[in-house]
């Protein structure tokens, strides 16, 4: 998924409203933040295969550390524990480590059988979403407009930069997401890894947003 990731964060929000956005975006896409690092170390790997599954050509043959479940546990204590000792709120961290685990259950619904449990176990999992384009952004579709909706019932914009950069976020995810579907391949496993660090920029588009909105 990926903007199904990005739509955990903006429910959270209502559970957890001195959370920064951009907080919780960095936790609901922290394994997809490590990964493309680890994958230019030579640490994880994927391969680029079209028509593997009609929603992506990428075949994730290798990425224990970042996108294991005992691997993503992991790094949500890490970022739980940081924010503990920064903020001293425990209920925050508590939600910001279930926000990162949610990246493993939102994979484990759209990916093909390759996510690993552990760090070496052979056994991979994966319900297959990504078979069906239709089921993938209709799903997917679904749950970011809920979130959506509960995002916008919680918060309120304190100007006119809190309403329109909220705005032209939401649009510039849904036209990432509908160009990673319906675009072509990417042309190398180097062009995907180093276009994946573009995710930072929208965890700091997260923390420009919550510095304009208010809880309700």
């Amino acid at each position: 998924m990926f903007i199904g990731h990005f739509a955990v964060a903006l429910a959270a929000k209502r559970a957890v409203p001195e959370v920064s956005l951009g907080t919780l975006f960095l936790a609901a896409q922290l394994a997809d933040l490590v990964w493309p690092t680890l994958v230019l170390l030579g640490l994880e790997s994927f391969a680029i295969i079209p028509g593997i599954t009609a929603v992506t050509p990428l075949d994730f043959t290798r990425y224990p550390y970042s996108h294991s479940l005992v691997g993503m546990a992991a790094w949500g204590l890490v970022l739980a524990a940081l924010y503990l000792a920064i903020r001293g709120k425990v209920r925050g961290a508590a939600v910001l480590f279930g926000v990162v685990l949610s990246h493993w259950l939102l994979d484990f619904v759209s990916h093909r059988p390759d996510l690993p449990l552990t760090l070496t176990g052979a056994e991979r999992f994966g319900l297959g979403l990504w078979h069906s384009r239709v089921a993938t952004v209709a799903v997917e579709g679904a749950l970011f407009g809920g979130c959506v909706w509960l995002y916008a019932r919680s918060t309120r914009p304190a100007d006119r930069t809190g309403r329109w950069a909220f705005i032209a976020l939401l649009a510039f995810l849904v036209v990432i997401y509908l160009a990673s579907i319906f675009g072509p391949p990417p042309p190398s496993v180097a062009a995907v890894a180093w276009s994946a660090q573009a995710i930072w920029l929208l965890v700091a588009w997260g923390y420009w947003i919550d510095r304009h909105r208010r809880p309700t």
